[in-house]
């Protein structure tokens, strides 16, 4: 029956990348509602869907993602099978996700956020600072790229492309001094101590919605809402729908280094937004404080403080 909880003869379908990061996301919101509704493990099914994002001869090439794509490469794949009914849920990193999602489906949910930092990892430098002068490091996130240009232009920068364990076997195979991966993927498989240190947002800050995990369902699907209300994480959804709204707003895409960062002041939200110039040249941030009700219009609003200060051209690649 449609309306039936999960069970073993009727399990509910979780969608997800194969990576070792995503399935652990995967397994954590099993978890999570195997705990809130006291269902056992086969009430529940992890569905593996190869994503273009995934794809091995776009990761041994390191292609850019502006040249292949946008964050939809990561996603696409698992909205169509939640849409044709072939999953109940998916499982998504917040910071892959378009701000926008297609017709019939929400994002409402969302587990609590873990750490916001950028990890920095290197087998020559304790830090950023201690890098020698051009030294090479990789990188497929142009807000990352921007950032590191600014702070540091001597640096050569490469795309890195590929989930965690691909990227840490280019590092140790030397082809960068360095590179940068989310704390929160790091401490999520127990990889944490491979950061040589953790970047504090007063730095770098982070990508929008970096740390947190979102369940994406169908809109019409009542019985499925129900089981993910007992799980979401209300502060983590004040926090991103802040993030987002400012990244909408600005329009922000693969091609658009935008940085954003949220936090909950008891019941005020204190929004902090940087935007940059793809090539690293210039950089422009501000902040806002107010109700955290209202952080969707907040972020609206710092973005258009943002864009009227930015110049014609702004994320043009020179």
């Amino acid at each position: 029956m449609k309306n039936a909880p999960p069970s073993p003869a009727q399990p509910l379908r979780i969608g997800t990348r194969g990576s070792p990061l995503a399935l652990w996301q995967a397994h954590e919101v099993r978890r999570c509602l195997m705990q809130a509704h006291n269902l056992p493990d086969a009430a529940f099914e992890v569905v593996v869907i190869k994503v273009s994002g995934d794809n091995r001869s776009m990761i041994a090439a390191d292609r850019p993602l502006k040249e292949i794509g946008n964050k939809g490469l990561f996603t696409r794949e698992i909205e169509d099978a939640l849409l044709d009914g072939s999953i109940d849920i998916a499982v998504h990193s917040m910071k892959d996700m378009p701000t926008e999602q297609p017709e019939g489906l929400v994002l409402e949910c969302y587990l609590p956020r873990q750490d916001v930092r950028d990890g920095f990892l290197s087998p020559v430098a304790a830090g950023l600072a201690d890098l020698p002068q051009g030294a090479v490091v990789g990188s497929s996130s142009l807000r990352r790229r921007a950032q590191l240009a600014l702070r540091r232009p001597d640096l050569k920068l490469v795309e890195f492309r590929g989930n965690v364990q691909t990227r840490m076997q280019k590092l140790q195979d030397g082809a960068a001094s360095a590179t940068f991966l989310a704390m929160a993927g790091l401490n999520r498989l127990g990889m944490a101590d491979m950061a040589r240190c953790a970047i504090e947002p007063e730095e770098m800050l982070p990508a929008v919605a970096q740390g947190a995990i979102g369940i994406e369902q169908s809109c019409d699907d009542a019985r499925v809402r129900a089981l993910l209300d007992a799980i979401h994480c209300t502060p983590t959804g004040l926090r991103v729908n802040a993030e987002r709204a400012f990244l909408r707003a600005m329009d922000g895409s693969c091609e658009t280094p935008i940085a954003a960062l949220a936090l909950l002041e008891d019941d005020q939200i204190w929004l902090r937004g940087e935007i940059l110039r793809p090539d690293g040249s210039e950089s422009l941030a501000d902040d806002i404080r107010g109700a955290a009700a209202d952080g969707v219009a907040l972020g609206q609003a710092l973005a258009q403080r943002l864009l009227a200060r930015a110049p014609a051209g702004f994320f043009d690649w020179r």
